[in-house]
């Protein structure tokens, strides 16, 4: 019988940590060998740590984001790999994570059978994503034939509500994102559509069709 691969568990939610423990070391060829609540309490663990294979990390973590963590494990664990199993389902955090070495991106929503099959993904050199984190990624890498702008859904969403006259705060309400998660995609529309202001923006918008004016009252 081949050897388990060995798994490390970050997540400061002892209920979630608990529950992907359990269906981890259900699998004859997975094993759980530590699961801890932060980044520090878990590269305390060196020697563990050494011989870990796969690392599943949340990153809204006490202390070290899991974005820090990520970028720790690949420095001194440079043959582990890791996944990001998150809330955060917006671009920035997104891309951040894949920037810092992750080599996948899952959802805390997932199902069991969705989690232990990303681990083995990755295990084999896959990058598994959940469905609408690989379209977001699609969208912001996709460059049309024609060379015309082309947004995000999300980013035409922003654009809309910014032509509506509503504010970061009430643009991050909207489409649950954090003050910062606004101002990263409008920075990327900014550079998108070569302009420098909101104002801009929405006048290239209306007249490359992007947007249409009158849905906006």
């Amino acid at each position: 019988m081949e050897k388990a691969s060995n798994i490390i568990i970050i997540e400061d939610n002892n209920y979630i940590r608990n529950g992907w423990k359990t269906f981890v070391d259900f699998e004859d060829d997975l094993e759980v060998i530590g699961d801890f609540g932060s980044c520090e309490a878990a590269f305390e663990q060196n020697k563990l740590c050494a011989k870990t294979d796969l690392f599943l990390m949340d990153i809204g973590l006490p202390g070290m984001s899991g974005i820090e963590g990520v970028q720790h494990i690949k420095m001194h664990y440079p043959d582990a790999v890791c996944i990001m199993a998150t809330v955060f389902d917006d671009d920035k955090h997104v891309f951040e994570a894949l920037k810092a070495g992750a080599v996948g991106y899952m959802l805390k929503n997932m199902s069991p059978e969705e989690l232990i099959s990303a681990i083995r993904s990755a295990l084999r050199g896959g990058s598994p994503l959940t469905p609408n984190v690989a379209r977001m990624v699609i969208d912001v890498l996709y460059v049309p034939a024609d060379g015309q702008v082309e947004l995000s859904r999300r980013e035409k969403s922003i654009l809309e509500a910014l032509a509506k006259g509503h504010s970061y705060n009430q643009i991050g309400k909207q489409l649950f994102l954090s003050t910062d998660g606004i101002r990263y995609h409008i920075r990327n529309i900014y550079t998108k559509l070569q302009v420098n202001s909101r104002s801009e923006a929405v006048s290239k918008a209306f007249q490359n069709r992007i947007i249409n004016p009158d849905t906006i009252s």
